[in-house]
């Protein structure tokens, strides 16, 4: 599982010594596994406590960024406990879910896909 976190990394300085930058994938890094894709998507989501994402799969490079709460993210037969400031790298096809570590607690992330040259159309509302 490939989830990445700026804690423990010193940044990088750039923009003419302006910005402190932690890459959770530097430029061009997903170049040959994107090479023709597109930006699929842009959202955020919450799973309440108690709750849990329904386990589907897509044809897209999925990325969760926790920004609030914790939980339990699992791909495929893995499971990993994530926090805020992860940022979770979900493989094309791959079958996943995530829910809130806490019956009583939410998680809440913000999502981007990028889809593969030659994918058709998702419909999101049955996965």
């Amino acid at each position: 599982m490939d989830i990445r976190s700026i804690e423990g990394t010193a940044p990088e300085i750039e923009h003419a010594g302006s910005v402190a930058v932690w890459w959770l994938f530097k430029p061009r890094e997903m170049f040959e596994e994107t090479d023709g894709g597109y930006l699929e998507l842009v959202s955020e989501f919450e799973v309440k406590g108690g709750e849990k994402v329904h386990p589907h799969q897509h044809p897209t490079y999925e990325f969760y960024y926790v920004t609030h709460g914790r939980g339990i993210m699992q791909i495929g037969d893995e499971t990993a406990e994530v926090y805020p400031g992860d940022l979770i790298k979900i493989p094309p096809n791959a079958v996943h879910s995530m829910w809130p570590i806490s019956e009583n607690a939410s998680i809440h992330c913000f999502c981007f896909a990028v889809g593969l040259k030659g994918a058709g159309p998702i419909d999101y509302t049955a996965h």
